[in-house]
């Protein structure tokens, strides 16, 4: 199997994503909880993004949640394409809330003086 890498364009985070596993498997695997993930057959239109840029191979998806021109503009359903090259995507629907919040949380620390501060996890 070869792996490709998977850029989410709104937060810029990757993932691995093989050749013979679909978009949305390899999006589950960054660990956000709350992922609308649905019928993960076509058949539901959960799981819309638009390819941005790369190539990926598509199988058959719903004509009520994708239709022909919007494929053809590079929305597809992220259960029904697989990757055969690097792709950054745009979450679409009703996924975006989940996929697109930040993934760390800023933690809050104790100051020197004992107050409580927020800090960055790039700080």
């Amino acid at each position: 199997m070869n792996y490709y890498t998977v850029t989410i364009a709104e937060t810029g985070e990757t993932y691995r994503c093989g050749d013979e596993e679909n978009l949305l498997v390899g999006m589950e695997r960054l660990g956000k909880k709350g992922i609308p993930v649905g019928c993960r057959g076509g058949g539901c239109g959960v799981c819309k993004v638009e390819i941005l840029s790369g190539e990926v191979r598509k199988k058959v998806m719903s004509r009520e949640y994708v239709s022909a021109e919007e494929e053809a503009a590079g929305k597809v359903l992220a259960c029904r394409v697989l990757p055969t090259s690097d792709v950054r995507l745009r979450v679409l629907g009703k996924m975006q809330k989940n996929v697109c919040r930040p993934s760390v949380i800023p933690e809050l620390a104790t100051s020197g003086s004992g107050v409580a501060e927020r800090i960055s996890a790039g700080a």
